[in-house]
């Protein structure tokens, strides 16, 4: 088992016996936020799927593009539900950086979403170390719990709710979102935030697929979900390209449309930004795209 002799404390009431889905991404994207059951268990995916690491890069790059291109088109306020472990390129740092590109002032305001205990705990101390309070914070919240997670971002009172928002929902929804039965609610959680958001406002998706992708690619997401439904902390589920896309359902779905994570914008990587090719954009088998509320 990969040990550090720095790893963190965790917080309270955090169960190191089972790999937490954030952490094990965040020892993909090179993070210190994870611990060695997460490393010995990414450690094993990645001798199976050693193109993993380049698909949560592509992943990252991806979410580097929409908050470029979002404020580029005017959107000053940013719902970031899902965010996991901070990792260099959070929202507020790529939002930032694109204002200071055209010489505008920094503005824009985030709020940042998990139920994770240690994403939120490092997001605190991120925040709290290099962060602006007055347009950022981090609140502890459930997908699962629409209305709730709603009032609780608004309280934060960085969000207007007269205005656009854009809801950031970053590789979040194939991860099992179970209700009491063990039912997944994901689907219905998103119609929900559909409705509660003001007109004008973004919706930015990216979901793993197994469909249209390289048949090795296939064979290694089924034996990848095999490994954290047995194993991790959450189930993972493989929905096609027409059940993703239903996600935005009577959003208008703004240019280039549903794409590979490689082929959205790829003009928009900020330098910050780390670079990642792949031989074919399925290889990346995340399926992405934003839309508007009319």
């Amino acid at each position: 088992m990969s040990e550090r002799k720095s790893d963190p404390v965790p917080p309270e009431g955090v169960d190191l016996n089972r790999p937490s889905v954030a952490r094990v991404y965040d020892y993909y994207l090179g993070g210190t936020a994870n611990w060695a059951v997460d490393r010995d268990f990414g450690d094993r995916v990645l001798s199976k799927f050693p193109l993993l690491r380049d698909i949560a890069l592509a992943n990252r790059q991806l979410l580097n593009r929409v908050v470029r291109h979002l404020t580029k088109r005017g959107v000053r306020q940013f719902l970031d539900i899902g965010a996991g472990v901070p990792t260099a390129g959070n929202t507020h740092q790529v939002a930032d950086e694109a204002q200071r590109e055209v010489g505008a002032a920094p503005d824009v305001r985030v709020v940042y979403v998990d139920n994770d205990p240690v994403a939120v705990a490092h997001a605190n101390l991120l925040l709290n170390r290099e962060g602006d309070a007055s347009r950022q914070t981090v609140i502890e919240g459930d997908l699962r719990d629409p209305d709730v997670l709603w009032r609780q971002a608004i309280d934060t009172r960085l969000l207007d709710p007269d205005e656009p928002v854009a809801l950031l929902l970053i590789a979040v929804l194939h991860v099992h979102q179970p209700d009491r039965d063990g039912n997944d609610i994901g689907l219905e959680s998103v119609a929900r935030f559909r409705e509660l958001l003001p007109r004008g406002s973004y919706l930015a998706i990216s979901h793993v697929t197994d469909e249209g992708v390289p048949r090795a690619s296939s064979e290694n997401l089924a034996e990848l979900k095999r490994m954290y439904d047995e194993s991790s902390s959450s189930n993972v589920i493989l929905r096609t390209r027409e059940q993703i896309s239903a996600l935005l359902d009577d959003f208008e779905v703004i240019d280039p449309g549903w794409v590979w994570t490689p082929d959205w914008h790829p003009e928009e990587t900020g330098p910050t930004a780390r670079p990642v090719s792949f031989d074919s954009s399925n290889q990346a088998v995340v399926w992405a795209g934003v839309g508007q509320k009319p």
